[in-house]
């Protein structure tokens, strides 16, 4: 391995990917080395402008390319009076596949997890707080895995939100305790949101 540190220097790399050890890297490796020099440059060229061009929406914190404000923020239809709270924007795209949601999102990026360091001010609790506050918002859904680090934010956002007059519901039916969102079938998403219960 020593006389290449081109193949030392990606399998590196590609260690730092969420969920990709020793060997998976040697795997996707292997798949970039036999694959076309055309592929290759394709895949660098979208790393380049995901990086260049995708940012945080300046409201909901949802991905956003190109522009400070995210089309779903900008979407005058939807109602203000619901914020739906995400851990991930991966997670909005989840919940508006089932069509159960018209109101704006609010995104985490993670949960409160104190075995792995993350604590309150690493995500944007303040930031949900502050628009509670300043908009006519009545209602949050909370729509965080039904885990242990799920349930110690929930209940962080209800404590935080108590000199506020909202009603806070959480996703409930047809989600199993310890399921994430990802897996979930759109049908079930839905019913969730529509039968939500209210903490």
């Amino acid at each position: 391995m020593n006389s290449l540190p081109s193949l030392k220097a990606l399998l590196f790399e590609l260690q730092k990917l969420p969920g990709v050890g020793p060997r998976s890297a040697q795997r996707l490796a292997e798949y970039l080395m036999k694959t076309s020099k055309k592929d290759v440059s394709a895949l660098s060229e979208a790393l380049a402008d995901l990086r260049d061009r995708v940012k945080k929406c300046a409201r909901c914190f949802n991905f956003t390319e190109d522009r400070e404000i995210c089309s779903i923020c900008d979407d005058t239809t939807r109602s203000s009076e619901i914020l739906c709270v995400v851990e991930q924007p991966f997670d909005i795209f989840k919940v508006e596949n089932c069509g159960a949601f018209k109101g704006y999102y609010h995104v985490l990026h993670g949960v409160i997890s104190p075995l792995n360091n993350i604590h309150p001010e690493h995500l944007t609790l303040s930031e949900l707080k502050t628009r509670v506050e300043r908009n006519s918002v009545k209602e949050l859904i909370l729509a965080i895995d039904s885990d242990l680090d799920g349930d110690t934010t929930a209940l962080y956002i209800l404590k935080m939100m108590q000199s506020n007059p909202i009603q806070i519901s959480r996703l409930a039916h047809g989600i199993p305790i310890g399921g994430n969102l990802e897996y979930i079938n759109d049908k079930t998403l839905s019913q969730a949101i529509e039968r939500r219960s209210y903490l």
